[in-house]
């Protein structure tokens, strides 16, 4: 299997700016925080863990820093995704329906920080409960390739929507 990637906390300047934001999240202690990793051999998803307690009943959605970077060789792409349980049980989805993490993502601003929204969509009128430290998302990496003619010269420096800003 080609490694190709490695996860990493975000600075702790990084961290107390960006859980300082919201009241849920004043409690999370940085070394608390845990890395994604893999729950088997076989898994393709690396588990990404919340930070806090939480519930989402249907409709409901919250924004969750994880605390987490990731430096990605070139030519590769991380995926996110609900994890398979909460998206079959509540119909979990995240709100950008799947997340994009591009390898300049890491040298952005805010040191490529991942955030996860997630909607909970549940037909049923279910809530979803999550635990702090428990696995809410998964990522997985893909190789990708780009046209002969491509001459991007663009670079990064921010999140969502950052390619599109001028």
């Amino acid at each position: 299997m080609e490694k190709v990637a490695s996860f990493e906390k975000i600075s702790e300047e990084r961290f107390r700016e960006d859980f300082s934001k919201e009241s849920c999240f004043l409690d999370v202690k940085y070394e608390e925080l845990i890395l994604p990793k893999r729950a088997t051999v076989g898994s393709a998803g690396y588990d990404f863990f919340s930070p806090i307690d939480f519930e989402l009943a249907s409709g409901e959605s919250i924004k969750i820093p994880t605390g987490v970077r990731v430096k990605i060789d070139d030519g590769w792409v991380l995926q996110l995704f609900p994890r398979s349980s909460l998206g079959f049980k509540y119909r979990l989805q995240l709100d950008n329906t799947v997340g994009i993490i591009d390898s300049d993502y890491y040298y952005s601003g805010n040191e490529g920080h991942i955030f996860i929204k997630i909607t909970n969509c549940s037909n049923d009128n279910k809530t979803v409960y999550v635990k702090k430290a428990d696995a809410f998302a998964q990522g997985v990496f893909l190789q990708y390739g780009i046209t002969y003619d491509d001459d991007v010269h663009e670079l990064r420096n921010g999140g969502f929507g950052s390619t599109n800003k001028s």
